[in-house]
């Protein structure tokens, strides 16, 4: 009865993997295959209210000129993907988007982007990313994540991970407790350094390719994001740890691949020598 039972959960552990997996769809223009099992409609309405509940608690610039700015620079991004996506049949990709940016102060060099097009920017990024061309470096890696459908993928891989963690824990409830403990700790360990690590880095690598192919279809030069991570890269120096632990790439990896591979494919967007 007792090797039945570890049996079921076994086979329940194995066809909720082989589930998911045959679940593949591509991302847009790289395509990579992703496992997503979250529908739009869901992670946008998650999204929207996220987002609408972090802009009620920030203080918003009241600089009008920044937050043109950001607008100016996100907006023509924006309207450059779409039409993009229009043009290859693609208006799927950005259905149920509610396009928004807004300038929030705080000193934080950072900005962020939700699923479905919702946007935000720290005034201490403009400190480093001085004109349109720095901020669309950033802003076009942002709008990819959300058009990459990164938060759908990353909450998936979450669920796997939660599901399959579940089926250990049944497999090993009949085994000595610190036996148990050890298997379950070095089941923990993998996934975080076997998987949601390298799939975080995979996630921002992708973001800065779209990125800069998406600020390349909006005419900011591609050109520009190399002096701006450089700038970037003496700005956290000594802060970052070591790539194997953090959810980036290492400023010298994100340099290096945007100046042999990324920059090559966005300068032919740039062109438009799509041929």
């Amino acid at each position: 009865m007792k090797e039945a039972k570890r049996l079921s959960h076994k086979w329940l552990v194995v066809f909720s993997v082989i589930f998911c997996f045959s679940s593949c769809d591509t991302v847009p223009i790289t395509n990579r295959q992703r496992v997503n099992l979250v529908p739009d409609s869901v992670i946008n309405s998650m999204s929207f209210s996220s987002y609408q509940d972090v802009i009620s608690k920030s203080k918003l610039s009241t600089d009008k000129r920044l937050t043109a700015k950001v607008r100016r620079v996100g907006e023509r991004i924006q309207q450059a993907v779409e039409q993009y996506f229009r043009s290859e049949g693609r208006q799927d990709v950005l259905r149920g988007y509610k396009w928004e940016y807004n300038l929030i102060e705080d000193d934080a060099v950072n900005a962020w982007a939700m699923p479905g097009g919702k946007v935000a920017v720290y005034t201490g990024l403009l400190k480093v990313a001085r004109t349109d061309e720095d901020l669309a470096v950033v802003m076009g890696h942002e709008i990819a994540h959300a058009v990459a459908e990164h938060g759908s993928e990353r909450l998936t891989l979450q669920w796997i991970a939660a599901g399959v963690g579940w089926g250990v824990e049944k497999m090993t409830e009949e085994q000595e407790a610190q036996r148990r403990a050890i298997f379950l700790g070095l089941y923990g360990l993998g996934v975080q350094y076997g998987a949601l690590l390298p799939y975080s880095r995979t996630h921002e690598s992708e973001a800065d390719q779209l990125g800069l192919i998406f600020m390349a279809l909006a005419g900011y030069d591609p050109h520009e994001a190399i002096p701006f991570w450089e700038d970037m890269a003496k700005q956290s120096k000594g802060d970052a740890p070591p790539e194997l632990l953090s959810t980036h790439p290492s400023h010298e990896t994100r340099i290096r691949r945007i100046r042999e591979q990324y920059l090559p494919q966005a300068m032919i967007y740039y062109t438009g020598d799509l041929r």
